[in-house]
């Protein structure tokens, strides 16, 4: 009975209507039955629009200036749209349809107070009054065709919105506004490309109640430009969402892991004017140099709207395009529609397909956002409005102040697309993805330092504009001709476990060892140490670890090896041949009887892995030192130095005794451990965050949370580099971080780290990105 209706409230429909109230229309009612706070509101369904379209005889009208349009000739196209707009606003909407309109809208307020009472648990402010229930509510009134929101082909903007309608007779008009803007020059474009009907494609209206938004902004559950699906994007602006999607204006940029929602990335863009509803009218306001450089929005609301985004792609099982709103401090989504511009190989962080780079020779003359991949040589051309677009020919480079869907015929014609505003979530954005063209948004000044005709190169990968025809090199090429060159003035340090890459990974470019660890050296004898004491052979096990060790320090010498003495825990221990012997069951093994608390209530199997080291050091080398894990208190510290001190390897003037810093007691309490003579730290970052968070990463329940980029870890790891900076301690970070995150990296180097030790693999990169870092802040 559903199909039968010419008008349905939001929850009457779901996914499945779309035929009946288009994409828009069923993503609407499929969230508001997912009680997610959405605007509530009516659709006035595709049958209706049909109807209209039969009571007045216009389909036969409509295909006369369809049939035989030159969809390339944009004045026919432009005709064709003015004639078939016009016969639409001629036409009556039946006294029947107007009078439910009018009711539904009257109806509205009533409704919309007892939906998210019963359903999200509050009233909205705007309704708390009587007054308010009473009076004609101002809505939005969107435009949602039965071929919009696919997901195959966005229709991104093709038809219209309109803001802040308030009366009976106002709707009404928008409405048949809204069945015109079907036959948009955009409209009619986009369907013949996509080879859509022009008359089998229907539309439904969407009637909404009004949100008057503070801020707003567009969501992506994935990264639109490198598809990268453990990422959230979200874009902001001061105002109603119109500019953002119009690209008027260049929003915030944030990014958020959506597995632990912390914040990774956030760019702060001027805003000078936002659109605002005043007194009922929708008027734009310009904004002083204080309000326009503000950040857009909190921490926590960045977090809100993270977290409805997860929850939206979680119900639809697929990557989601969303628009929000904030109005009284609370989080409304306005739309959700698929993502169009998925990948069939999808991409992450900057490593595009052709995998190369323009030559380190050339410097950029703009730089903006990146918004579509792909690097693209041509001539300027530049436009200012929709009515210049026939000066785009095939191969040109567009460039605008901003861009709209308007532009999707010259856009298909373009090679590549520069504009001054907008963001990489503008609607243009997508299109322009949709359409595979290399674009740059964001570009301040775009059309006054770029000339028509001249040639540019645009790499849509890095958001810059180069003078010319640039060369473009392979990044493998450059990766292995110049990054065994680098040289840095934050050391680069390598983990290592397995003494068979020792001589291998020694030919990196790397500047020592960070963490040689034991573990595996001990597993390989696999027998537990206290079998060689209980049989007096310890020699033997000493022996082997030596000749081990041994490997590492020859092949890395001159360059120092840190070795971090053994920290199995009692689980761990247990595996090997005997350990069930020696260790204790505990139910919590890493908070357990480990690390430098072990070794001063049993030294005995510590006192031989001070001999290996002593071994070595006694045949002449001068680069092995010793690292103490899991440091709990100053007290543990002092014991260990005495026993080294006996070890006789603290005679040895060059010998460095590091601790590890993975206990937050340890690093809250640096400064007393550096006053008792501690040459060096490293931070392990894998215990530190998992003790900061109070979450065990290896669990599979809770294991999201974890998170080094989580900001208390960050500034926690900030503390521990300031603090040995201020006493002249050599500070290293062995974890995993300095592997997978280079916005830590960044962070670590500003604050004075002397070192990091990454993963084999991570060498060249963190090399490279340690030597950018260094060279922009003139270290």
């Amino acid at each position: 009975m559903i199909s039968k209706k010419d008008i349905v409230w939001f929850e009457e429909v779901n996914k499945h209507d779309i035929g009946l109230v288009g994409g828009k229309g069923a993503n609407l009612g499929e969230m508001t039955n997912a009680r997610l706070p959405i605007p509530y509101g009516f659709i006035i369904t595709a049958k209706a629009y049909f109807d209209f379209i039969e009571e007045n005889g216009l389909e036969k009208r409509i295909k006369s200036f369809t049939e035989k349009l030159n969809y390339e000739n944009q004045s026919e196209l432009h005709q064709a749209s003015l004639h078939i707009k016009d016969l639409i606003m001629k036409a009556q909407i039946s006294k029947k349809l107007s009078k439910e309109i009018v009711k539904f809208y009257d109806d509205l307020v009533l409704k919309e107070q007892k939906y998210f009472k019963n359903n999200l648990g509050f009233v909205k402010k705007t309704l708390g009054t009587i007054k308010s229930i009473y009076s004609p509510p101002y809505v939005a009134v969107r435009s949602s065709a039965t071929a919009e929101d696919l997901p195959t082909a966005s229709f991104a903007g093709q038809q219209e919105t309109f803001l802040n309608v308030h009366g009976e007779a106002h709707l009404v008009q928008k409405v048949k506004e809204c069945f015109a803007s079907l036959f948009t020059e955009r409209a009619i474009y986009y369907r013949h490309e996509q080879k859509f009907d022009q008359i089998k494609v229907g539309l439904a209206v969407v009637v909404q109640r009004m949100i008057n938004s503070v801020k707003s902004g567009i969501a992506f559950s994935i990264d639109p430009v490198t598809n990268d699906k453990n990422k959230i994007v979200i874009e902001a602006i001061f105002g109603l969402g119109e500019y953002i999607v119009q690209g008027k204006v260049t929003p915030d940029h944030y990014e958020v892991d959506k597995h632990s929602f912390v914040l990774t990335k956030k760019e702060i863009k001027y805003q000078n004017s936002k659109y605002v509803k005043v007194r009922g009218k929708n008027i734009e306001i310009k904004l002083g140099p204080g309000e326009g450089k503000m950040k857009k929005l909190s921490d926590e609301e960045i977090t809100k709207i993270a977290l409805l985004v997860a929850d939206i792609e979680k119900h639809y099982f697929f990557p989601q395009d969303i628009e929000w709103a904030i109005e009284n401090n609370r989080v409304f989504i306005v739309q959700s529609r698929p993502i169009t511009t998925i990948k069939n190989n999808p991409i992450s962080n900057n490593q595009f397909p052709n995998k190369s780079q323009i030559s380190n020779n050339q410097f950029p003359i703009l730089i903006g956002s990146p918004a579509s991949p792909g690097i693209a040589v041509g001539p300027v051309k530049i436009i200012r409005s929709p009515k210049e677009i026939d000066k785009i020919k095939h191969g040109d480079v567009l460039v605008a102040p901003q861009t709209n869907p308007d532009y999707v015929p010259a856009m298909k014609r373009a090679c590549a697309i520069i504009t001054e505003k907008g963001g990489r979530t503008s609607h243009a954005a997508i299109v322009s993805r949709e359409l595979g063209i290399p674009s740059v948004v964001g570009a301040e000044h775009a059309t006054k330092i770029l000339k028509n005709d001249m040639v540019v190169t645009v790499n849509g990968e890095a958001g810059e504009v180069y003078k010319g025809k640039v060369l473009i090199k392979s990044k493998i090429q450059i990766s292995k001709s110049k990054l065994l060159k680098l040289k840095t003035v934050t050391k680069i340090y390598v983990n290592l476990a397995q003494p068979e890459e020792a001589l291998k990974v020694s030919k990196l470019n790397t500047d020592g060892v960070g963490l040689l660890r034991a573990e595996f050296i001990i597993a390989d004898i696999g027998i537990h140490p206290k079998e060689f004491i209980k049989h007096k052979k310890e020699a033997i096990f000493i022996n082997k670890l030596s000749r081990d060790i041994m490997k590492f320090v020859v092949a890395f010498s001159p360059r120092p090896v840190v070795y971090r003495a053994t920290d199995f825990k009692t689980n761990e221990y247990r595996n090997l041949k005997g350990g069930s012997l020696y260790e204790p069951h505990e139910e919590n093994p890493m908070l357990g009887y480990r690390g430098a608390y072990r070794y001063i209530t049993n030294p005995d199997v510590f006192f031989m892995e001070l001999k290996a080291l002593k071994q070595i050091w006694d045949k002449g080398y001068r680069n092995l030192h010793l690292m103490i894990p899991f440091v709990r208190t100053p007290w543990e510290f002092i014991k260990i130095r005495e026993m080294v001190e006996e070890s006789g390897l603290l005679t040895y003037h060059d010998f460095k005794l590091w601790i590890m810093v993975e206990v937050p007691s340890c690093a809250l309490n640096l400064e007393e451990f550096l006053k008792l003579g501690v040459d060096g730290v490293s931070i392990g970052t894998n215990d530190l965050t998992m003790m900061l968070l109070g979450v065990d990463r290896d669990s599979h329940d809770v294991a999201s949370v974890y998170d080094e980029r989580t900001p208390i870890v960050i500034s926690t790891l900030e503390f521990i580099v300031k603090t040995c900076k201020k006493y002249g301690v050599t500070c290293s970070i062995c974890g995993q971080a300095a592997s997978d995150y280079h916005e830590i990296v960044e962070r670590l180097v500003h604050a004075g780290i002397t070192s990091l030790s990454v993963n084999p693999d991570a060498v060249s990169k963190t090399r490279e990105l340690v030597f950018n870092i260094e060279r922009k802040s003139n270290k």
